[in-house]
């Protein structure tokens, strides 16, 4: 046997050996079966994915932060983003308040 792949040998043994206690012989990854297990019992349950925001609220949202911040960075910003939005025109009118 030559030097070299000895070593080599040793290290595929050693990685092998380490991966056994974490994949049962023919079967799935330890974590993969309790997951599975844990999906079992919640027949019927739709996927966790969150329900997707009304983009109208997070706008309203976006604007009343602009607005609580009172200052014309704020405001200008809300309008570059949602200049074609009814609320740009209230945040118009609040710059102008600011000129004042």
């Amino acid at each position: 046997m030559r030097r070299r792949t000895l070593p080599a040998g040793l290290f595929g043994a050693l990685i092998a050996l380490a991966g056994l206690s974490h994949q049962p012989l023919g079967g799935l990854p330890v974590m993969v079966e309790k997951a599975k297990a844990d999906d079992s019992s919640k027949a019927g349950r739709a996927p966790s994915m969150p329900m997707a925001r009304d983009p109208a609220a997070a706008v309203a949202e976006e604007y009343e932060a602009a607005r609580r911040k009172g200052t014309r960075e704020a405001l200008e910003l809300f309008i570059a983003r949602h200049g074609d939005d009814p609320l740009a025109a209230q945040a118009r009118a609040e710059l102008k308040r600011l000129s004042r």
